[in-house]
C-alpha cells in the first residue's frame, strides 16, 4: 500500500470526501496493555489479570484498554498518509466517538480513514478525519468517529 502525499492545503481540500485507505493491521498484545496500565495507572483486572479475565469476563480474556486503542491511532495513521512541508501539526479534537467492540489481547486492527471536511482557518489547514478501527475476523470495528488535525504549512 502506498501513502498518501499531501503537499499543501489546496492538496487536502481536493481529497475531501474520500476515502484515504488502510493501513497495516496491527497486534495489540498483553505485554502492551500491561505497559499501558503502567503508563496511566489503570490496573483494573479486565486489562491485567489474564487468569480471572478467562474465568469471569464476557470476553473470554483480557481486553486492551479503550485509550490504548485510540492511542495507536498515530502510528496507524501515519502508514496511510505523509504530510509535507508542513511546519507543525497539532492533534485539534475528537468529536462523534464511539467505542463497539472490545479489542482483546492478541487481536490485529487496522485504521481506515476518511476526509470528513476540511477547512482553510487562515492558512491552516483543519482537516476532519472520519475514522474506523477495524479488528480482524470481527464485523463490528473497535470504534468509529472523527478526528481533528491542524496542519500548519510553510
Amino acid at each position: 500500500m502506498s501513502k498518501v502525499t499531501i503537499n499543501s492545503l489546496a492538496d487536502f481540500a481536493a481529497l475531501e470526501g474520500e476515502e484515504l485507505g488502510v493501513s497495516d493491521y496491527l497486534k495489540i498484545t498483553q505485554k502492551q496493555i500491561d505497559k499501558f496500565a503502567e503508563a496511566t495507572l489503570d490496573f483494573q483486572w479486565i486489562h491485567t489479570d489474564p487468569e480471572r479475565a478467562k474465568k469471569e469476563s464476557v470476553f473470554g480474556g483480557t481486553i486492551a484498554h479503550g485509550y490504548l486503542t485510540l492511542s495507536v491511532l498515530p502510528y496507524l495513521w501515519d502508514q496511510i498518509i505523509e504530510v509535507n512541508n508542513l511546519k507543525m501539526q497539532v492533534n485539534y479534537g475528537i468529536e462523534k466517538f464511539k467505542y463497539m467492540e472490545a479489542v482483546r489481547a492478541e487481536d490485529e486492527v487496522r485504521l481506515k480513514v476518511k476526509v470528513a471536511s476540511i477547512k482553510d482557518l487562515r492558512g491552516i489547514c483543519k482537516a476532519e478525519m472520519k475514522i474506523t478501527l477495524e479488528i480482524k475476523d470481527r464485523k463490528k470495528p473497535a470504534y468509529i468517529g472523527s478526528v481533528l488535525f491542524l496542519y500548519h504549512f510553510e
